[in-house]
């Protein structure tokens, strides 16, 4: 069983709620706002989650790209999982202290190390799986299955337009020139 955690700020419509514990109408209102409070809500319960198998998000996202793509670098793996490279040599040391994965001197390149998942590391992803396949269930249980993966091609839709959006901004040729003396104009703040 998963822990119950707080979401902190309440809704208009939650009707046990205390005024003062009320967001604000313009808060409420922003799905971006609603978007970094659900996902606030769902980083707490896989940290709670994967705790409990005593294990890390980091944990599970290097054991999985390394079961889908095989033996790969500390630098692919960060690539591959979102984790910055320093967290990624962390992690590693962890998974390899607990037999999970080695570490081993690549053949083509001996400045850089291959990490390889060891048959104790796919049991651990096996265990890990049945953990994110329960707080998957814990965090959607209020939508029905249709509406699960509704909300999942809604999500995967907002990631990838985004994602290429943001990837045609770091383009030298989409960033906008400055003028020389002038500041480039900070992005606003989101709520």
């Amino acid at each position: 069983m998963l822990p119950r955690l707080s979401l902190g700020a309440r809704y208009a419509c939650d009707m046990d709620a205390a005024p003062e514990e009320l967001a604000p109408r313009r808060l409420t209102g922003a799905a971006t706002w609603l978007l970094t409070q659900a996902a606030s809500y769902a980083s707490r319960l896989v940290a709670a989650g994967f705790a409990v198998a005593g294990s890390r998000g980091y944990h599970y996202r290097l054991l999985a790209a390394l079961q889908e793509y095989g033996p790969a670098s500390q630098a692919a793996l960060s690539r591959r999982t979102g984790v910055y490279v320093s967290d990624v040599v962390a992690a590693v040391n962890e998974l390899v202290a607990e037999g999970l994965v080695e570490r081993s001197v690549d053949a083509s390149d001996r400045r850089r190390n291959v990490i390889i998942l060891t048959g104790e590391g796919r049991r651990r992803l096996r265990q890990l799986d049945r953990r994110v396949s329960a707080i998957q269930d814990e965090f959607l249980s209020p939508l029905a299955p249709d509406e699960r993966e509704q909300f999942m091609q809604l999500l995967e839709r907002l990631l990838e337009y985004h994602g290429r959006r943001s990837t045609d901004e770091r383009r030298p040729s989409a960033a906008p020139k400055a003028h020389r003396g002038t500041r480039t104009p900070k992005a606003a703040p989101s709520t």
